[in-house]
């Protein structure tokens, strides 16, 4: 049986909505929704989605935060190891995401808005919080997180600069000597451009040469002793960096299980606000849930379509009716009427507002589709086939609590056994005591709706003069499909409609159908003609047909011969090698030089191509002289 989350589209909700999400768990647990089958449950799930939505309505959006690595973060401190600077900034960040989360909630509660009392079950650990806001700024540890870090770097700042001016005095004194006039730093040493040939005269340390070897670079001796203090402070200041951070880390490990809590509490928030932001997205509605197997909708329309073009659907099944049995034209909108009911069932059953005005939903213990062809050519299955395994399956499956859709009942086989078998349909479902929606275009089914007390018409309104459906669904009626009455207004002749009416109603055509038919014949439009390769015709004359005496190259050796026998039906030719004579086919040689080139006219070819014995005995039979009447010709 085909997956109806798929067939109702309900797939295509869920990708909405999980852009709505921020946190991974919120967007695994939107993709994990199925319908609930727990009446508590589902209106539990209902009062969530309207309360978030009266909080973003009265408050905005909620500050909620992805929470990205945190879980990863708090794992490393449980462990006992040891988060870096932006680790701990963005566990700082997500405390920030809960403090204000718990204010905004805190505001809701203003409004008696039972969600916003889950700010108790939030902790945004705001010693944590301020104490990493303090000490760290940018992704690294700040100056002033510790009277130590800001000495140790205080003095590096001051060595620093000394640096600089020794290095300046080194280059004002050596001035002759240098190859350039200013400083740079090469490995972490602060150097002067000194002369290759020079470099013996200036005191310190050579640390670099140029790539042509003609410039050497050196850090002065006076700029050496400052280099090494800045290393002993680094190493200082490292060890104090690592302390603060570990400190922090120890933080975080000891408000562990508080963290996971903030987690869970703001992913399951998460996952209620974004059906909140759904219900926006969609401008939807909460609907009523029954379990009394009703089902009402006003002004309802299908989620994934454009609301400003979308006809408003009234629908009603249920108190003594069970089954409705749509009709109408074509492209009427039957298929998206049947879709949008049971796509907005199945969306108020997850806990989500449906795209109605007002709306009145009965649970369902499973939803039950047969829409499209379904063809497969991987298993052979013809439309029909496809479509009857999938009623069997469905039928296997139903039940009084069931909701069922099927479209174009008993299509893709014969008109009369297709009739016969949606009949049967029909009343294995009415057997079932489930709700079902089918549509078909067989009269005889409407007539069967018509004598059943439980199954009730319903057509799709159509403008006959324009041609176009009003999607309209009117419950009560059954419809028509209209294919006369459209096939006449696009130009179908008198003659043709006349034909068809006979033929599907052993009768004259419809006083109706008379008013709008055209009297003239169908006119023909030029189409070309097919035209025929003449390929096969030219290869067949381009073959040349070899005479005896034509000088051919034969292939693949490409040997020179004399043909000495004409090709016979089959193509093969006899050539004269210059040791052998040979049989070949024609497409293995090709003309040389022409016998009408080589030799003269009426040239007698057996000079060539017979023995002197058999020359001799044609000799003879042209003059009737053969002895004992048979002569044997050695070739």
């Amino acid at each position: 049986m085909r997956n109806a989350e798929q067939i109702l589209e309900f797939d295509k909700v869920k990708e909405i909505w999980k852009e709505l999400a921020l946190t991974e768990y919120a967007k695994q647990e939107i993709e994990r929704t199925v319908p609930i089958k727990s009446e508590p449950e589902l209106l539990a799930r209902q009062r969530e989605t309207s309360e978030a939505k009266m909080l973003i309505e009265k408050n905005g959006m909620p500050p909620l935060d992805s929470l990205q690595g945190l879980k990863e973060w708090v794992m490393i401190a449980k462990k006992g190891g040891c988060l870096s600077a932006e680790q701990l900034e963005g566990v700082g960040m997500a405390l920030t995401a809960v403090s204000r989360l718990k204010q905004y909630l805190n505001q809701g509660k203003v409004y008696d808005i039972s969600l916003a009392y889950y700010e108790e079950n939030l902790e945004p650990l705001t010693d944590i919080k301020d104490k990493i806001h303090t000490q760290l700024r940018g992704g690294r540890v700040d100056d002033n997180a510790s009277r130590m870090l800001k000495t140790y770097r205080s003095n590096m700042a001051k060595e620093e600069d000394s640096m600089r001016s020794k290095a300046e005095a080194a280059m004002r004194a050596n001035k002759v000597y240098l190859a350039d006039n200013f400083s740079t730093t090469k490995n972490g040493h602060l150097c002067i451009p000194v002369k290759k040939e020079h470099k013996n005269r200036i005191r310190g340390t050579v640390i670099e040469q140029s790539s042509t070897g003609s410039t050497v670079f050196m850090e002065p001796a006076a700029v050496t002793k400052h280099y090494e203090e800045i290393q002993i402070l680094l190493i200082y200041e490292e060890n104090e960096v690592r302390r603060i951070l570990y400190e922090l880390t120890a933080c975080i490990h000891d408000e562990a299980e508080t963290l996971e809590a903030d987690i869970r509490m703001i992913e399951k928030l998460d996952y209620i606000f974004s059906k909140g932001k759904l219900s926006l997205e969609l401008e939807a509605a909460e609907p009523m849930i029954n379990t009394e197997r009703r089902i009402v909708f006003k002004d309802g329309r299908h989620p994934l379509m454009d609301k400003s073009v979308a006809v408003p659907l009234q629908f009603t099944i249920g108190d003594g009716t069970n089954g409705v049995v749509i009709t109408g034209p074509n492209t009427g909108g039957k298929t998206v009427a049947i879709k949008t009911v049971a796509l907005n069932c199945m969306m108020a059953q997850c806990g989500l507002h449906v795209t109605c005005k007002q709306a009145d939903v009965c649970m369902n213990s499973n939803y039950l589709c047969d829409i499209g062809d379904g063809q497969n050519l991987s298993e052979n299955l013809s439309t029909f086939s496809a479509h009857i395994s999938n009623v069997l399956d469905i039928l296997r499956h139903i039940n009084k609590e069931s909701l069922v859709i099927m479209d174009e009942l008993g299509s893709g086989t014969d008109p009369a056994e297709g009739m016969g078998i949606a009949v049967a349909i029909l009343e294995e479902l009415k057997k079932s005591g489930a709700l079902f929606l089918v549509t078909t275009h067989y009269p005889e089914v409407k007539q069967y709706a018509e004598q059943e007390e439980e199954i009730v018409n319903a057509r799709m309104t159509f403008d006959k003069e324009s041609l176009k459906p009003l999607y309209q669904l009117v419950i009560g009626e059954a419809g028509e499909s209209c294919a006369f009455y459209i096939a006449g207004k696009m130009g179908m002749p008198k003659s043709m409609l006349a034909t068809a009416a006979r033929a599907a109603y052993n009768g004259g055509m419809p006083k109706e159908l008379e008013k709008i038919c055209v009297e003239s014949e169908m006119k023909k439009q030029p189409s070309g003609h097919i035209q025929k390769s003449q390929m096969k015709k030219q290869r067949q004359q381009n073959i040349r047909k070899y005479q005896i005496g034509d000088s051919v190259m034969v292939y693949p050796d490409k040997k020179i011969g004399i043909v000495c026998q004409p090709q016979n039906e089959k193509g093969v030719l006899r050539v004269q090698m210059p040791d052998k004579k040979i049989w070949i086919n024609q497409k293995r040689v090709k003309l040389h030089v022409a016998a009408e080139e080589l030799y003269p006219e009426d040239y007698d070819f057996s000079i060539l191509f017979d023995t002197v014995e058999n020359r001799k005995l044609r000799h003879q039979m042209d003059r009737g002289k053969c002895m004992n009447g048979e002569i044997t010709l050695n070739m």
